[in-house]
C-alpha cells in the first residue's frame, strides 16, 4: 500500500481495542501523519474514524462493486427493473396464502 494508506483492511489484531472485530472488514481513510507513527485511521464499529496500530490490521483488494457498497456509490442502472420483482410476487402470493 503506499505511504497514504488508504482503501481496506482486514482486523487481525484488537488487543485493547473494543470497537474492532476480527476477521472483519474495514475501510480505512487517509492520513500521512498517522502512517508516519505506525497508526492508519480506520471507521470502526461505532462508525466513526479512530486511529489504531497499523499491525492490526492487514490490507486488502476488493473488488469494485464491493468497494462501492462499502463507500455507499452507486452507479445508476440504465433502463433495468428491480431485480427483485420476482420476489415481490412471491410476496404478494404469500399474503394472499396462496403458492
Amino acid at each position: 500500500m503506499s505511504s497514504r494508506e488508504t482503501g481496506f483492511a482486514v482486523c487481525i489484531e484488537n488487543r485493547g481495542a473494543d470497537d474492532l472485530e476480527i476477521r472483519k472488514v474495514y475501510r480505512v481513510l487517509s492520513d500521512k501523519e498517522a502512517v508516519a507513527t505506525g497508526y492508519i485511521r480506520v471507521i470502526d464499529e461505532s462508525g466513526e474514524d479512530y486511529l489504531y496500530p497499523r499491525d492490526y490490521f492487514v490490507f486488502v483488494e476488493l473488488p469494485k462493486k464491493a468497494q462501492r457498497v462499502w463507500t455507499g456509490t452507486r452507479t445508476p442502472a440504465k433502463g433495468r427493473r428491480s431485480s427483485n420483482r420476482p420476489l415481490q410476487r412471491s410476496a404478494a402470493r404469500a399474503a394472499r396464502g396462496g403458492r
